[in-house]
């Protein structure tokens, strides 16, 4: 605890940024941490290399230092029972003292950050001693065109389908949000890997919301490399707004794909970088199975295209069957990725998921009796929480006006439509939701386990 003068407690928790080199200036006081760069924020100079384009700024290794930071106190600091927020005080080395200094920019990234995570974020910035290195070079943006938008790109289902939709004549700048280096084929752009990497000693806390400031500002970063403006944001509307329509419970709700903060975020871009950068949402208004049948429309588009992705948030470990990685298949995102494929009418291989029979009676009946799953109760809570989601979100297409009002005010301001027009695009996302989930559920009969933890039945 950090006191004041006074003796009173000013912040829950401080993180010291220190320089390679420095540390010696750790200190040994309780929720008082240090995070040496090299040590504990490893930015990797051969990805860094793939970033260091004609255009490269001091300004972006200081973000990406930045980025870092708010994630070692993210997953090191726990949420307490019943307390939404923490009150965190960062102070960084900074190359570019006078543009972090400024008080827009200071305030932007604080209001940022308290928006997304429900946090008080706090931060000082000192100048850095050692420079970003120069290092040799090999791959450089090449010279093409017709590049017209950048768009985060992973393994999963919305991000193959949008860039797929969006993608045309080779137009995308790909940013790859993945820990491990993919292959670059022949005349892509070199954005294949995040550019840091965050060593925590024994993490607290997993629900990261955090993550979203640092894909937005790494998309922000190529977006300027490339001269470009247009940012795609792929998740479709579950995925974008039913975390803040659904939060769970005594949990801050997840703005991380929500309008809200993409207008924010584009706020303190233009104050730190002066660029102007615009998070499109193309897919805000439409389902995840409404946006998988629009790709698979497209001609020439097989169906295997969309299943050689991943959409689980069950750990590698957790997810092993007969040594081979597979997805759990009860997660909300599990869950509401085999609802969408559903919908668009594909069918996937029996062995994509661990738990690929959601007809049987009971949660046990569904277990595999071979292949070493390491089974875990977080599997199992995981299962029901999704299910649970999922219901509760279809049942909202029934909510009155006036109890969707709080959403529809606060998406209407955020994209700039009247509250009549989001209004209606709110009820239709719903309704088309609703209908999906209601034709997924009786698609696995009547005695199925999932439908019994959607009717309030207890897993046990």
């Amino acid at each position: 605890m950090i006191l004041d003068q006074g003796g009173r407690p000013q912040y829950e928790y401080a993180l010291n940024v220190v320089e390679a080199g420095n540390a010696s200036e750790k200190e040994a006081r309780r929720n008082c941490f240090v995070a040496e760069i090299g040590t504990d924020i490893i930015l990797d100079p051969s990805i860094l290399d793939t970033y260091h384009l004609e255009g490269w700024k001091r300004v972006h290794y200081d973000l990406l230092v930045a980025c870092a930071a708010v994630e070692f106190l993210d997953r090191r600091c726990r949420r307490r029972v019943g307390r939404r927020s923490r009150s965190f005080k960062v102070n960084l080395p900074v190359v570019e003292p006078d543009a972090w200094q400024q008080p827009k920019v200071h305030d932007s990234l604080q209001g940022t950050l308290n928006h997304l995570t429900g946090d008080d974020w706090r931060f000082s910035f000192n100048p850095a001693f050692g420079l970003p290195g120069n290092g040799t070079y090999q791959r450089m943006l090449p010279l093409i065109c017709n590049k017209q938008f950048v768009i985060a790109y992973s393994e999963g289902l919305d991000s193959r389908c949008v860039s797929g939709m969006f993608d045309k004549d080779d137009s995308a700048v790909r940013v790859r949000l993945t820990k491990s280096k993919q292959s670059i084929k022949e005349g892509e752009q070199p954005f294949d890997q995040i550019p840091f990497r965050v060593r925590v000693d024994s993490p607290q806390e997993c629900s990261l919301q955090s993550r979203g400031f640092k894909f937005a500002a790494i998309a922000a970063i190529a977006a300027q490399l490339s001269n470009l403006t247009r940012v795609i944001v792929p998740e479709s509307g579950q995925d974008a707004l039913g975390p803040v329509l659904l939060p769970l419970h005594n949990m801050y709700p997840d703005y991380r794909n929500h309008p809200t903060f993409f207008r924010m975020m584009e706020g303190f871009i233009a104050a730190l970088l002066g660029y102007s950068v615009i998070y499109e949402q193309p897919r805000l208004w439409h389902t995840k199975g409404e946006t998988i049948r629009e790709y698979l429309a497209q001609p020439e588009m097989r169906r295997e295209s969309v299943l050689n992705t991943r959409s689980c948030w069950q750990q590698r470990w957790n997810a092993r069957l007969n040594g081979k990685l597979r997805q759990c298949g009860l997660c909300a995102a599990c869950l509401l990725r085999r609802m969408s494929l559903h919908a668009a009418d594909v069918d996937e291989p029996a062995n994509t998921y661990v738990f690929g029979d959601l007809r049987a009676p009971s949660y046990e009946d569904a277990i595999p009796k071979a292949g070493g799953l390491r089974l875990s109760r977080s599997m199992l809570e995981y299962g029901v929480v999704g299910a649970r989601h999922l219901q509760r979100l279809a049942a909202m297409a029934k909510c009155t006006e006036t109890e969707l009002r709080p959403h529809v005010f606060q998406i209407a301001e955020a994209i700039g439509l009247s509250e009549q027009e989001a209004s209606r695009a709110l009820r239709a996302l719903l309704l088309n939701h609703a209908t999906e989930w209601s034709n997924f559920e009786c698609a696995q009969g009547p005695q199925s386990f999932v439908r019994s933890w959607t009717e309030g039945r207890r897993h046990d």
